[in-house]
């Protein structure tokens, strides 16, 4: 029996014994945790020992909505744009022509992370880079994209595609040709023919897993698994049967808007779960998008655009009874629905849609995901709590930053914007609040920062050199409500509470050690916290 000695300041989440000096594991279990002498007591003369000293270990912290495939592609098979703040096309131009210099044997090129100003490019700026190849630009947000002429060709986006999906998916020019810019349900189109093999697939993942792993991360939820490439589960599940897989993923496979037939629609999913799964990779759910974003116009709100009355966003997945069918299909199968849900009009119409599915099925405890919640209403927020539904909220999210802050209160109007991302209400009526990321579709996906602008509701200085402002102060949260929603929160999420999420007797032996008190240092020091080490199955995946 392999066994493993932790020693540390050791913060378990386990609200009969938060805090322990030491932690014994056998074969990967948490087998004691307690006093530093008891568990040498306990523990073989010839254990490993991983002594931290003074510094702080932590449950394996979570991720609760994030993009593997997508994360492992920009981070090695793209041009990264996404660098906080950026906005400059000039820059944006050097770095995609810095890639395409380095990569000349590719046959078509991505740029990820294009942030959008007032100045409004065409396909004729992606031709200026590169003529003679197809060249797509895609936001952080990951719902609209830039094609150049070559990749417009390639995908076969013309005049009648334009008018099949609508001028408000598609742009056109004053002859009625796409201008190049696209967004939502075409970006499906592009996906579907990038040229990706099953082993590019499984570098991106690695790629990933290396990234998530030096972040502190043991366990990440993959929203739309399939989103960015088909074959993403069989990439996962090739991995593990290799035994390369050590980032424990919990899986949400998509659902098509509005899909024909709700019930065959969740049996190839469950069918997917028994095909793939395995320990470090398992299907939990369904993912579904029920709109946009509210930078691109496309969130669906509770009201009209200020700028665009009579528009209030686009309703991706709108149909009211097969929501509830695909919920009830799936709950039925022992998997839950995570929708994307940014707009205070989709996050209305999905909780309608749960109780509803509720009143069908008796489960009370569905554990249905909303993420994103930009804007939510006091009602939705009780609903959110009464139908045991999961807020996946974004404290990354929160701050207010110049110029995108402006845009929203033309977009939305200033009260709105000002009560946007509630936290703390969520947590308040009861709710089980977990943090997520989007990561790539955002370009941070961090600890110490998540905590520290939960807290403070506005980044440290050493994001955006501290030029944003706190936003909504009143949706500031504790420290341990950041910790739980980073851990145990979200291990209920995956119906994981009982192997993973907290450091407790039984549990999976997964822990993250950092050189700071989350609880109880400064903030300001919070925002400077080391990472020290990752610990999957007892074992350290990544040393600092």
């Amino acid at each position: 029996m392999k066994q493993t000695l932790v020693l540390g300041n050791i913060i378990t989440m386990d609200q009969k014994r938060p805090f322990a000096r030491a932690a014994l594991v056998k074969d990967g279990v948490f087998a004691y945790i307690g006093e530093a002498e008891q568990a040498r007591k306990l523990a073989d003369a010839d254990a490993q020992v991983l002594d931290y000293g003074e510094h702080f270990v932590y449950p394996g912290f979570l991720e609760s909505h994030c993009h593997g495939h997508f994360a492992g592609d920009r981070l090695i098979g793209q041009a990264n744009l996404a660098q906080v703040g950026l906005t400059d096309y000039d820059k944006y131009r050097e770095i995609i022509k810095e890639f395409i210099a380095k990569n000349p044997h590719r046959t078509f090129y991505m740029a990820a992370g294009w942030v959008e100003n007032d100045e409004y490019v065409t396909k004729a700026y992606l031709d200026g880079i590169c003529p003679d190849k197809p060249l797509i630009m895609q936001t952080g947000g990951g719902h609209s994209m830039l094609l150049n002429t070559k990749a417009l060709a390639w995908i076969g986006i013309d005049a009648a595609y334009a008018k099949k999906y609508g001028y408000d998916m598609v742009h056109v020019d004053e002859k009625g040709e796409p201008d190049g810019y696209i967004c939502e349900n075409p970006l499906m189109d592009v996906i579907a023919k990038l040229p990706t093999t099953v082993e590019d697939g499984k570098n991106y993942l690695l790629a990933w897993q290396d990234f998530a792993l030096s972040n502190g991360y043991t366990g990440v939820a993959d929203a739309g698994s399939e989103l960015f490439f088909r074959d993403s589960p069989r990439a996962y599940w090739e991995l593990e049967k290799e035994g390369k897989l050590k980032l424990r993923t919990y899986a949400y496979l998509l659902a098509p808007d509005n899909v024909e037939d709700p019930k065959a629609e969740v049996a190839r999913i469950a069918a997917d779960r028994a095909r793939y799964g395995g320990e470090y990779f398992q299907v939990v759910g369904v993912k579904a998008f029920l709109d946009g974003v509210t930078e691109a116009h496309t969130a669906w709100q509770n009201q009209d655009y200020l700028d665009q009355p009579g528009y209030h966003g686009v309703e991706r997945f709108n149909d009211h009874d097969k929501m509830v069918k695909l919920i009830a299909e799936a709950d039925r199968e022992g998997l839950s629905v995570h929708v994307h849900s940014e707009g205070g009009g989709a996050t209305h119409f999905m909780l309608g849609c749960i109780e509803d599915a509720e009143k069908i099925t008796g489960d009370l405890d569905q554990r249905n995901v909303l993420a994103h919640l930009h804007f939510v209403t006091d009602e939705d927020v009780r609903r959110m709590a009464a139908t045991g539904s999961i807020p996946a909220v974004a404290p990354l999210w929160t701050a207010e930053v110049p110029g995108g802050y402006d845009i929203e209160v033309s977009y939305v109007g200033k009260e709105l914007a000002e009560n946007s991302y509630p936290i703390k209400s969520f947590f308040d009526a009861g709710a089980n609040v977990v943090f997520h990321s989007d990561y790539p579709v955002s370009p941070l996906m961090n600890v110490k920062y998540s905590i520290y602008t939960a807290e403070k509701r506005h980044y440290p200085k050493e994001v955006l050199g501290g030029i944003d402002k706190p936003h909504n102060i009143k949706e500031a949260i504790t420290r341990e409500q950041s910790l739980r929603a980073m851990t145990i929160n979200v291990a209920r999420q995956w119906r994981q509470e009982h192997r993973i999420g907290s450091i407790e007797y039984g549990k999976l032996a997964n822990m993250t050690v950092f050189d700071c008190d989350f609880l109880h240092d400064d903030i300001e020091k919070v925002a400077q916290a080391n990472i020290i080490a990752t610990i999957v199955d007892g074992e350290e995946v990544y040393k600092a």
